[in-house]
């Protein structure tokens, strides 16, 4: 558990280094706003991973293994294009400096890649709640140190010692890593890069009920991403400060979440998967009623604590249930494929699947926005009833 919380923190922290503290660095910098909305281009590498993902697969390094390896080399490239980042001149070269990102956005999503797969490799059925808890926990804490944190840091000095200071910290994760204990498993990797890249796809639409295992993932954290996504504009329409939005929204959603991931875990062990997605699915569905009521009352401050407590709590408790039941469907063989495919579907849910919101929200209001919120929670819980139709995958398959 201390490998896996420590491997959720070293996932956490690149992410926004290369993306919002990118962004306020250019602003501080005075270079030109288009310049610096274009930088979210960069992160492009976390949504077509699984492109590179079957080479992890395949290949394994001369040391630590074919997981532990990959994990100290991403690691070890990443924290060297977090220094070239720091070093880098945004106000003289900013292309140049976008560029530099996309690197560190590249060894960032293919650490997730082996990190997710080392977890799918290590993690026991039964731990399967605890596991998702603490890469959770490990993330959001990384992701709150590279955001909060790092711009902190450069109130008092230079953003290239920030950069330094985040590189020293994934150096840090790369000790722990050498320390990390190596998985066991009976699990033969693919023989060449065709069976890297075919079989991952064979293996997974041979079981019964594969195309219903899709919908249900691409469907379970729609409600949660659907209330979430337009979040601040309404918290802002409802009258609230933005200091108020960012102590109750970003801090005490923040602590929300952790403790969610918290009882999610606890309570997985004993629930299972199947029942742990049934309650933590219905609960976090429910939670959106908390802002269907603060857009009835408006500015009230207490229902604001009240209804952000309840979102982020919920909804910590249903990706952990979310994250678990990947963890548990993916083949051995070829984690680092399957994962990866399956996490660029949550990714679609998040992106392409919720930009139709501020459509949404100006045709129906706030109050039955956030209501549609919890009604589209039913198509994935549908699914459930077809669960013990899904077949386990056949770790110690050779060929197809």
């Amino acid at each position: 558990m201390v490998a896996i919380l420590l491997t959720g923190f070293s996932s956490g922290l690149p992410l926004a280094l290369s993306w919002g503290t990118l962004q306020a660095w250019m602003k501080a910098e005075n270079v030109d706003i288009t310049v610096v909305g274009l930088v979210s281009l960069v992160g492009w590498p976390y949504t077509v991973k699984f492109l590179w993902s079957p080479l992890m697969d395949r290949y394994s390094p001369p040391f630590l293994g074919r997981r532990r390896g990959w994990i100290l080399l991403t690691q070890g490239a990443l924290a060297l294009s977090l220094v070239a980042l720091g070093f880098s001149k945004p106000s003289e070269f900013p292309f140049m400096t976008a560029l530099v990102a996309v690197f560190v956005a590249f060894f960032s999503a293919s650490q997730d890649i082996v990190v997710d797969a080392y977890r799918t490799v290590l993690v026991e059925k039964s731990e399967v709640g605890q596991a998702s808890s603490m890469y959770i926990i490990g993330y959001r804490v990384g992701y709150l140190i590279s955001t909060g944190g790092a711009l902190v840091m450069a109130s008092y000095i230079p953003w290239k010692w920030v950069y330094v200071s985040m590189a020293l910290l994934i150096g840090f994760c790369m000790i722990g890593t050498l320390f990390m204990p190596v998985p066991v498993t009976n699990a033969k990797p693919p023989q060449s890069i065709k069976d890297a890249v075919w079989l991952p796809f064979v293996d997974f639409f041979k079981r019964t009920g594969s195309l219903e295992i899709i919908a249900f993932i691409t469907l379970y954290k729609l409600d949660t991403n659907i209330a979430q996504a337009l979040l601040t504009p309404f918290l802002m329409d409802m009258q609230f400060s933005l200091t108020d939005i960012g102590v109750v929204k970003n801090s005490l959603g923040l602590f929300a979440t952790i403790a969610g991931t918290l009882i999610a875990g606890r309570y997985m062990t004993r629930l299972g998967i199947k029942k742990s997605l049934w309650i933590f699915g219905a609960v976090q569905g429910f939670s959106g009623l908390a802002f269907m009521a603060l857009a009835h009352l408006g500015h009230n401050y207490p229902m604001l604590v009240v209804a952000t407590i309840l979102e982020f709590l919920c909804g910590g408790m249903g990706t952990v249930a979310y994250s678990g039941f990947i963890l548990s469907i993916c083949n051995k063989r070829f984690s680092a494929t399957q994962y990866a495919l399956l996490t660029s579907l949550m990714a679609l849910t998040r992106t392409i699947g919720i930009s139709p919101a501020g459509y949404l929200q100006k045709f129906v209001g706030w109050e039955m926005y956030f209501f549609i919120s919890v009604i589209v929670m039913v198509p994935g819980l549908i699914f459930l009833f077809r669960y013990d139709r899904w077949e386990a995958p056949n770790e110690d398959a050779v060929a197809y």
